[in-house]
């Protein structure tokens, strides 16, 4: 059975399917990201060996990159109010202002994962480095589907708005709301790993 496409309000949960679906998966990423915080607070508090990467980590760079973000999922919300306003011209430049954020939030990461890769600092160096790279790859990995999902909407999935200028506006909704848990987990992994 094919669950409908619906842009009115279901009764029974106050939102639309697709909203109640990414309030779901986002639901399974919070396990997720939550069971690697949890692995990474064990490791680290029952190792008495644990290398202090805050040594090797650049922390104006991951500041940076906080700010990049914290800059996009401003932005996002003002894509999708711009749509509400009926405003496309504005949508398309506050999504191309979070596009922008994305790619530079990804271009400082490339070259904080290369500083490291120069140094021979590799997962295999160190538990603790081991947590970085699976935590902070894990996290850039969902920064690119977003982005993925980005171009789509920007590009030849704007063509919605034509059609079903609700239904597109609410499609911003949804990967917004992707986005800020994607930024939220930022939040917590920069000061878990670059600043604790």
């Amino acid at each position: 059975m094919q669950i409908p496409y619906n842009e009115e309000l279901r009764p029974d949960t106050g939102l639309y399917n697709a909203k109640l679906g990414i309030w779901l998966f986002l639901a399974s990423e919070v396990m997720l990201f939550g069971a690697l915080f949890s692995a990474y607070i064990m490791l680290r508090t029952s190792n008495p060996y644990w290398f202090d990467i805050k040594t090797v980590l650049n922390i104006p760079l991951a500041t940076l990159n906080t700010v990049l973000l914290i800059t996009s999922s401003v932005t996002m919300v003002m894509s999708w109010v711009a749509l509400k306003l009926k405003d496309l011209n504005k949508f398309k430049l506050y999504l191309g202002i979070t596009l922008l954020c994305s790619f530079g939030f990804l271009i400082v990461k490339y070259f904080e994962y290369a500083s490291k890769f120069e140094h021979g600092l590799f997962p295999s160096s160190s538990t603790s480095l081991a947590c970085y790279f699976t935590m902070t790859g894990l996290h850039v990995l969902h920064v690119l589907g977003g982005v993925a999902v980005f171009l789509y909407l920007i590009g030849p999935g704007i063509k919605m708005w034509d059609s079903e200028p609700e239904r597109f506006t609410n499609r911003i909704e949804v990967i917004g709301l992707y986005w800020h848990f994607v930024d939220l987990v930022w939040i917590f992994l920069f000061p878990a790993l670059y600043l604790l």
